[in-house]
Parts: C-alpha cells; sequence; structure tokens
C-alpha cells in the first residue's frame, strides 16, 4: 500500500475493525488506492497497528464481501476497481454525517463559529 496509511484510534467507541474497514473503504472509492494495489497482509497490518489478526481478518471480509477487495492465495489482497457512483456515494455519505455533527454540536449550545473551529482544529490534529 504505497504511502496509504490506516489508523486505529482505540479511544473511539467505533470498532477497529470498522475503522480499518471505512478508511480502506475510502482510499479506494477515492481511488487513492488504485486497482490492483496490495494491500499488506492481515498479520503485516495487525502487527503495524498493535491489534489482533481477527480484527483486520474481519476488515478485509468486510471489504470482500462489499466487493471491494479480491483476496486470491498466493497473490495477496488487492484493491478492486471502485464500484460504479462510489464517489457520489461517499459525498452523500460526508453530507450526511456533517449534518448529523452540526445538529448534534449545536444540541449542545455550539454557535457556528465554534463548530467551525472545531472542525478546523481536528484537522489541523489529524495533519500532525
Amino acid at each position: 500500500m504505497s504511502g496509504a496509511v490506516v489508523q486505529v484510534d482505540t479511544t473511539s467507541p467505533v470498532p477497529p475493525y470498522e475503522q480499518i474497514r471505512a478508511q480502506l473503504a475510502a482510499l479506494i472509492g477515492s481511488g487513492r488506492l488504485p486497482e490492483g494495489e496490495r494491500l499488506p497482509t492481515v498479520r503485516q497490518l495487525a502487527a503495524d497497528l498493535g491489534l489482533a489478526a481477527g480484527t483486520v481478518a474481519r476488515a478485509y471480509r468486510e471489504l470482500e464481501a462489499a466487493s471491494l477487495v479480491r483476496t486470491r492465495r498466493g497473490a495477496g489482497t488487492r484493491a478492486a476497481p471502485p464500484p460504479p457512483g462510489a464517489e457520489r456515494r461517499e459525498r452523500a455519505e460526508l453530507a450526511s454525517g456533517t449534518r448529523d455533527f452540526v445538529a448534534w454540536a449545536m444540541s449542545l449550545g455550539f454557535g457556528d463559529e465554534e463548530v467551525l473551529k472545531a472542525v478546523r482544529q481536528a484537522l489541523r490534529e489529524r495533519e500532525a
């Protein structure tokens, strides 16, 4: 996986396998993980992330069930072609998630500027 990085936040309420699945799905859907690109082995990614191999295996199984990766004995797990309309669906998911986040933040009493400031801060922290 040249240049693509998967990270897991063990403090997140989102299960680690789902974090891996979502990040790899986004990389494949956006084309940043191109068709045919080989993913690390289950054991290698598990070791890199400090997780159990079963956690990574579950993420890979779910990606394969969604036709986002293909696994072949001897050839490893490779990115499949992005499904048609994947970018459109991802943009819709981003918009939906953003609306949910904004509604949640507003329900806590934060205003527009405070919400934008929090998002910018989160983006800066992610880059670091």
